[in-house]
């Protein structure tokens, strides 16, 4: 099963899958993949393989997509080692995936406000394209259940949120 985790920019996204990541350590069942990014490391602070286009190109995914100026994948290799692959994925690709795999949809949220005071401490964008990415609007599949975590509050209480929504999705893998 892949667990699709999907929001805006500033949702907190990475924050809560760091967390997961870590409490989630010795659950054989899950299996947390890098994104491969044409964008330096050093760049947007998630953890991401960073390559060039070229090494791109040469790359096989199970999900590809550009956004932000990059080009963005999941290796293909990671999709059937566990019984359950986290993925942080666009929103784009979600109707794509749900076509290839069994797949669930946990969307990570928060207040406009909320978004727009991480985007501006993360300092990673300037101001146009900081509302570039708030304005940013995707239409989600309506045909797919998609369970939404609010991460508007303390890390404690987002992580426990986004662990009780694997839980939920985890529970469902065939």
């Amino acid at each position: 099963m892949l667990i699709l985790v999907v929001g805006p920019s500033g949702a907190g996204k990475d924050t809560l899958l760091a967390a997961a990541r870590k409490t989630l350590r010795h659950d054989a069942r899950f299996h947390f993949t890098r994104r491969v990014i044409t964008r330096p490391v050093s760049a947007g602070g998630e953890d991401h393989e960073a390559i060039t286009e070229q090494e791109f190109a040469a790359r096989d995914f199970a999900l590809q997509w550009q956004a932000h100026g990059w080009l963005y994948g999941i290796p293909a290799e990671v999709i059937d080692i566990r019984e359950v692959v986290v993925a942080n994925v666009s929103r784009t690709v979600i109707a794509e995936a749900a076509q290839r795999f069994s797949v669930r949809v946990i969307e990570v949220t928060a207040p406009r406000a909320v978004l727009a005071t991480r985007l501006a401490e993360r300092g990673c964008e300037d101001d146009s394209d900081a509302a570039a990415r708030l304005a940013r609007s995707v239409t989600l599949p309506s045909h797919i259940p998609i369970e939404t975590v609010t991460n508007d509050g303390s890390l404690q209480d987002g992580t426990a949120r986004f662990l009780a929504a694997l839980s939920r999705a985890a529970s469902t893998a065939p």
